[in-house]
């Protein structure tokens, strides 16, 4: 990349951190809700991504995930105890579910790892339905406190949006830094092809089960600030329609691009916002042109962008090689 490009890329992303902070300050209640909405899912779809993108493990069990760190969360907080120590719990605990979970991706691949992810959603999902002891069953926890921040309260929906935003800022940075770790590499490896990344030496077994429990354990981080932004939880919202829409988001943004989540979660979140003034038509007209999209590009979004980069570096190459041509036919 030359450092023209560098500096427009630094540019756009200031453009685009700025305006996540400034432009909300002007928004309604709804308005910042759908924004913090975005903000979490992003982070769920982040852990996914890890998973799939890049350690190409199937998962339908993230929004189960996100329902054990929002059950963590919402039980923890409404007994008086802090935000940070439920957010670790249910760090710590997906962490270690995600780590079981990956065992049968030891033993199988593909669609049937999927369908074991499928089984464990459907579990997870009986549990928050059924254990009133623990998660109140079909009536749910409420009253969810929000809490404060170096004093700073944050029931209010703005200074919320903005530990939203702040939690997705740390999350970003610290899979940006994984993925261009040694571990980011392995897990790469392990996508491409399993049998020739053992040959090299990397430990496989070890890479499948962190590349699980790590994408888990983000799933669990966006479930403890989806507690406090709702201020209510029950099982209906981590059934199997999430850990779908989690999936989509990943693949319609790009799966296995940094920045796949946030635009396929900015597409899923508010893309049906943004067709509301369409009446009843705006889901059709969504899962329209979802469909179009991945017909006509399978990588999504951002593989449509890759493979345009991909084109125009292959003309520029070919042109500097013709010029070459031409001048090695020309000397005397």
């Amino acid at each position: 990349m030359t450092g023209a490009g560098k500096y427009w890329r630094v540019a756009l992303g200031a453009i685009v951190i700025a305006g996540l902070i400034v432009v909300p300050a002007n928004f309604n209640r709804y308005g910042l809700f759908i924004l913090s909405q975005w903000a979490v899912m992003t982070i769920a779809a982040m852990g996914l991504n890890l998973t799939l993108g890049y350690a190409g493990q199937v998962s339908l069990a993230q929004g189960a995930f996100v329902g054990i760190g929002a059950y963590a969360a919402a039980i923890m907080t409404s007994q008086g105890m802090p935000l940070i120590s439920a957010l670790s719990v249910a760090v710590v605990l997906c962490f270690a579910v995600g780590w079981i979970l990956g065992y049968p991706a030891l033993r199988v691949q593909h669609h049937y790892l999927a369908f074991v992810t499928l089984a464990f959603s459907t579990l997870a999902f009986l549990v928050f339905r059924n254990e009133d002891w623990l998660t109140k069953g079909i009536y749910g926890i409420s009253n969810i406190p929000r809490p404060n921040i170096f004093g700073f309260a944050t029931n209010r929906p703005l200074p919320f949006y903005y530990v939203c935003l702040g939690s997705l800022g740390i999350v970003s940075v610290m899979v940006w830094w994984l993925i261009r770790s040694p571990w980011g590499r392995a897990f790469l490896a392990l996508r491409e092809n399993p049998i020739r990344a053992l040959s090299l030496g990397i430990d496989t077994r070890r890479y499948t089960l962190m590349a699980f429990a790590i994408g888990s354990a983000l799933g669990g981080v966006a479930g403890a600030l989806y507690a406090p932004l709702t201020q209510y939880v029950d099982p209906v919202p981590f059934n199997l329609s999430l850990s779908l829409d989690l999936l989509m988001m990943v693949i319609v943004g790009g799966a296995g691009f940094f920045f796949g989540p946030f635009l396929g979660a900015m597409i899923a979140v508010l893309l049906p916002e943004w067709l509301r003034f369409t009446e009843g038509y705006y889901l059709m007209l969504y899962a329209i042109a979802v469909m179009l999209l991945l017909i006509y590009s399978p990588t999504g979004i951002l593989g449509i962008l890759d493979r345009a980069l991909a084109e125009r570096r292959t003309k520029i190459a070919s042109a500097r090689r013709a010029v070459a041509a031409s001048g090695l036919e020309t000397a005397p």
